[in-house]
């Protein structure tokens, strides 16, 4: 999972809901460079198509991959280079 890409930075949202998952994750990513990934941990189920809506609609970002775990949810965004 994670040895697929050069994470850059972790951001913990374990505990937030909508729409705190998406306004922390487009903070977090404004803070990278091109290229870097963010991984995002959350717990709130809504952020598998939050996210995933968000990074479709926004120039900039990939949602390069979403895994579903038991108790928290990945979200892998890769800003554009």
């Amino acid at each position: 999972m994670s040895a697929e890409y050069d994470i850059a930075e972790t951001l913990d949202v374990k505990g937030a809901s909508c729409p705190m998952p998406v306004v922390k994750t487009k903070s977090a990513i404004d803070d990278l460079s091109g290229g870097e990934v963010l991984e995002v941990l959350a717990t709130d189920p809504g952020s598998m198509s939050d996210i995933d809506g968000w990074a479709a609609g926004t120039d900039g970002v990939e949602l390069v991959d979403q895994v579903e775990g038991e108790d928290v949810y990945r979200h892998y965004v890769r800003k554009a280079e």
